[in-house]
């Protein structure tokens, strides 16, 4: 399929559209490591505050999620994995072994039901060429961010904090192309669970690109392509 983008913003157009839109994006990203803040809990997370209920360690979540998005709004370097490894480092900071760099170890992804997925072990050369190459093929920059973003969630090239990394690395990629945002509503996440477990199994992110494609990405009426 062709996924073309849908968006086409300017970068600093999705920058200021990134940005509008921290709360929610940093609400749904944070579901990545089991905080359940409210969308107003969260909101007065960020503004500085604590709330009651909330512990220390879903406070520093939201927390680092918000100076893992500051930094890919901030900064003028293009992608590369050491990016990569600074957006691991920012947002793993305090739940990683050792934030920023790469897993060298054997990892597991628990996939419920009592199933769990074992990650090939990381080829740095692999995965810089892979990221290169889809970086510079000629596809749309929204088809760019998808493959990077599950092939990185499967990857696990990270000891933690993998899917906050891809994420924001596949959103990286949107910003810089102007394409909007990539944001699974917390509403169609039972549905992302199931696809995303699946292509653990398989290696085949056909069905949950496309998914993604049409639930997924998020830009302004005003925006939208022809």
């Amino acid at each position: 399929m062709d996924f073309k983008d849908k968006y086409a913003f300017t970068k600093d157009e999705n920058i200021r559209f990134a940005r509008s839109n921290f709360a929610e994006l940093i609400h749904t990203d944070a579901r990545f490591e089991g905080v359940n803040t409210t969308l107003p809990q969260t909101k007065t997370i960020l503004a500085g505050m604590g709330v009651s209920g909330v512990s220390i360690d879903d406070i520093n979540v939201i927390i680092d999620l918000k100076r893992g998005w500051n930094f890919i709004t901030s900064s003028k370097d293009v992608l590369t994995l050491e990016y990569e490894q600074k957006i691991n480092q920012i947002v793993a900071a305090r739940d990683s072994l050792d934030p920023g760099n790469f897993r060298e170890g054997q990892g597991s992804v628990y996939l419920g039901q009592g199933e769990s997925f074992t990650p090939p072990d990381v080829d740095i050369k692999q995965e810089r060429d892979f990221l290169l190459s889809t970086l510079s093929a000629q596809i749309s920059t929204t088809d760019k961010a998808l493959t990077i973003l599950y092939h990185n969630m499967r990857n696990q090239i990270f000891w933690d904090g993998n899917k906050r990394t891809a994420m924001l690395t596949a959103n990286k990629i949107m910003i810089d192309g102007g394409a909007g945002l990539i944001n699974v509503p917390l509403s169609k996440w039972e549905t992302w669970n199931e696809l995303i477990s699946a292509y653990y199994k398989s290696g085949d992110m056909t069905e949950i690109k496309l998914w993604t494609y049409q639930n997924g990405i998020k830009g302004l009426d005003a925006r939208k392509s022809n």
